[in-house]
């Protein structure tokens, strides 16, 4: 499921033209013209290259923060001065009110615990409880609103794992939105924690041994800080963490210290044992590259950060997952088929050129897998449906379809080599994303009674179309239109156009009560799966990267194009949103075509291709993106560079750049860059804003105020975009 769209979701609107951008006063609040550029000339492989605003990446410039200081005040009182604004956040809070809670990463232990993050519409954020049996009590282990009341930040839970026996469980929490926080060990009988807080945590990832009796996890190298931004997070190390008296706490792996294995500097390695076995296997991922490396080793060395790590899968593999169970070693490949197959590998025999296709490839897109104590358990995708598959740990195993309640889009959540069955979520389009569980004894699957149902859990007044349109080079591209019933194909619909088109991500199939109040007001929803993405599998994703990334933005114009022929919406109703890496698909297609668009929000958005791999979380985005060392690969960068392809002169839509302050994926200086050029060069007399907060980062996390004040100013800037009544700045 997109938890990215989940947290960055945002509307459409329209613009009566005011004055130029240089000197733009809205509701009579004047817009900060751009300061005057600093130009910046460097020389790549023959083609100079100019950054006009490159001073604004020094987010500690007393100038720079002034000017974002003024840039967001500005808009806050411009979206103070539109009527419909507060009356458009009092729609969203109401629907969410009435909706479902929520659930997000539901799994299982031994004993029939079960683990889950859990907001109820009273909550402003997830808490994380667990439940000695299915239908039991909730007990809490943390509630993150509680810390943020005693401390005045917001707080989030980043990851979670309980112990196999679901005695204990590791947990890492955030603040403020900067995905780097603690991770801390509880024990559920007494509530108390096992050891101190555990600092310097990107994201724990916690894999235990399966006795409970330690754990291996992830943390940034000591004085993360102090390193070049560019190389702030290299070095990723994994530590094993053992739960003795004192307890004991060592490095055991990282790319830099174990260099006997010749790994870029921002690889991240994650051991998990092998259950009953004295070995381990240690996954590492190299940033956003899609294929990981797997060696084996002994599990004792591992823990003491002496293994002699034997390579199992080289990247020349191209194993996107792999699983454990049973005695085997399951991959997820698309090396012979782009839709993917799963190969199994005996534990005893790890020769990946000796394994078998257990599920083979077909017109589907095998698009997930988890293992469990007794079986394997994929995900297929056929178009905006999935379906379930088991395949038994027997050699003469073949898969077989579970039967679910509904069609939609599937997510695994929990399996265990230990526990019997899968625990996953399910939704759709138009029906509330729940959690469910299959039981292999009784071959059914039930929803878990986790969250009471809402008032809109299946609304009966929208529906959803999946169609095909052409592209630029006559490749059909797929999309997904999703609208009230009785809206009429006139050309006056207020429409989003998003889409995201990068490191094979697909936008599945996912009901959230923010947009259904756009929809339900006869806003339209059209979500393109443009090249980049994985809809297609592996080829899809190739075909939208790097050196082939112009067929994203590409994509997205052709959607807007048949939108607007279709009369579906026109440009006068048109918005474009898309979110990180969606930012290339927004900037890129106002600036190709800003004549399709009323208005365009990139947010979070990556906008400055040449620079970026020279951020904090740049390097690990080069096997998606490029870098600028590489001839062929810098020219792909420029090539996808809003900030670059900004001309003066030219009529952009009304632009909005939200942006969180505290992000470490993407900078919020790729805004700041990007919008003090719109600003600069538009002449439409529209408005190019800045959005930001100062208590978010790249999303994850947000508070649902958060989330419900962001997507009511996306949406309200884009009615006023679209001439909406009522969503006019007033003096």
């Amino acid at each position: 499921m997109n938890r990215h769209l989940s947290e960055l979701l945002a509307a459409l609107a329209f613009a009566a033209p005011a004055t130029l951008a240089l000197a733009a006063s809205f509701g009579g609040i004047e817009v900060p013209p751009p300061p005057p550029p600093r130009p910046v000339t460097e020389t790549f492989h023959g083609t100079t290259v100019v950054s006009p605003f490159r001073w604004m990446e020094d987010l500690k410039d007393p100038e720079v923060q002034a000017w974002m200081k003024a840039q967001n005040d500005a808009t806050e009182a411009i979206f103070a001065r539109i009527p419909g604004r507060d009356p458009m956040l009092a729609r969203i809070k109401e629907i969410e009110s009435k909706a479902a809670g929520l659930t997000q990463g539901a799994t299982r232990t031994a004993g029939g615990r079960y683990f889950f993050q859990l907001r109820e519409p009273k909550d402003n954020q997830f808490k994380l409880v667990w439940r000695e049996r299915v239908d039991g009590p909730d007990r809490l282990i943390v509630d993150p609103e509680a810390l943020a009341k005693a401390t005045g930040k917001p707080h989030a839970i980043l990851d979670f794992a309980p112990s196999p026996d679901g005695k204990r469980i590791a947990y890492a929490i955030q603040v403020g939105g900067s995905e780097i926080g603690t991770m801390h060990v509880v024990d559920l009988a007494s509530g108390r924690e096992v050891v101190p807080p555990v600092d310097r945590i990107r994201y724990a990832s916690p894999i235990w041994l399966p006795d409970g009796s330690g754990l291996f996890y992830s943390r940034l190298r000591e004085n993360y800080e102090s390193y070049p931004v560019e190389e702030r997070f290299d070095d990723h190390a994994t530590h094993f963490l053992a739960l003795t008296d004192p307890p004991v706490d060592r490095k055991v792996f990282s790319a830099l210290s174990d260099r006997e294995l010749d790994l870029a500097r921002y690889a991240a390695g994650y051991i998990e044992p092998i259950a009953g076995s004295d070995l381990a296997v240690m996954h590492v991922l190299l940033g956003v590259e899609r294929f990981r490396l797997l060696y084996v080793g002994q599990l004792d060395a591992a823990k003491r950060g002496a293994a002699a790590w034997k390579p199992v899968l080289a990247l020349a593999d191209q194993a996107s997952d792999v699983a454990i169970g049973g005695g085997y070693v399951y991959v997820r490949t698309p090396k012979r088929a782009s839709r993917y197959e799963v190969l199994r590998m005996p534990v005893a025999r790890l020769d990946i050129s000796k394994a078998e296709a257990i599920v083979p490839a077909s017109a589907s897109v095998i698009t997930s897998m988890v293992a469990a104590k007794a079986a394997l358990y994929v995900v297929r995708r056929d178009g905006a449906t999935m379906s379930l598959w088991r395949v038994e740990h027997r050699a003469d195993a073949k898969p077989q379809k579970i039967a679910l309640p509904f069609e939609g889009a599937l997510e695994l959540t929990g399996a265990s080599q230990t526990v019997p069955g899968v625990v996953f979520e399910l939704g759709g389009w138009t029906r509330a994303t729940k959690p469910y569980a299959y039981d292999p004894a009784t071959g059914r699957v039930t929803q878990l009674p986790f969250v009471t149902p809402g008032a809109y859990d299946a609304p009966d007044d929208i529906m959803a179309r999946e169609i095909r349109y052409r592209s630029h080079d006559g490749v059909e591209v797929p999309m997904s239109i999703v609208m009230r019933k009785d809206a009429k194909q006139d050309g006056t619909n207020p429409t989003i156009l998003y889409g995201y088109g990068a490191y094979g991500i697909t936008e599945d199939p996912f009901l959230n009560p923010r947009w259904y109040a756009w929809v339900q007001r006869a806003g339209i929803l059209a979500f393109a799966h443009v090249r980049g993405g994985g809809v297609y599998g592996e080829e899809w994703h190739m075909a939208g990267r790097k050196q082939t990334k112009p067929n994203t933005w590409k994509d997205a114009i052709a959607a807007a194009e048949y939108l607007i022929g279709q009369r579906y919406t026109s440009a006068a109703h048109l918005g474009i949103f898309g979110g990180s890496a969606g930012g290339i698909f927004v900037g890129r297609s106002i600036t190709e075509r800003p004549d399709l668009f009323a208005a365009a929000v990139p947010a979070v958005g990556v906008m400055d291709g040449p620079r970026f791999e020279f951020a904090s979380n740049g390097a690990a985005n080069i096997p998606e993106f490029g870098t600028v060392k590489d001839p062929d690969e810098f020219k792909a960068l420029l090539a996808m560079s809003t900030l670059h392809a900004i001309r003066d002169g030219v009529a952009y839509p009304g632009i909005l750049l939200a942006h969180g302050v505290n992000d470490i994926r993407v900078p919020v200086s790729e805004s700041l860059k990007a919008g003090a050029r719109f600003q600069q060069a538009t002449t439409s007399g529209r408005p190019v804003l800045l959005r930001l907060e100062y208590e978010s980062g790249h999303g994850q996390g947000s508070t649902r105020a958060q989330s419900q004040a962001r997507t009511a100013d996306i949406w309200t800037f884009m009615l006023w975009q679209f001439g909406v009544p009522g969503y006019q700045p007033v003096k």
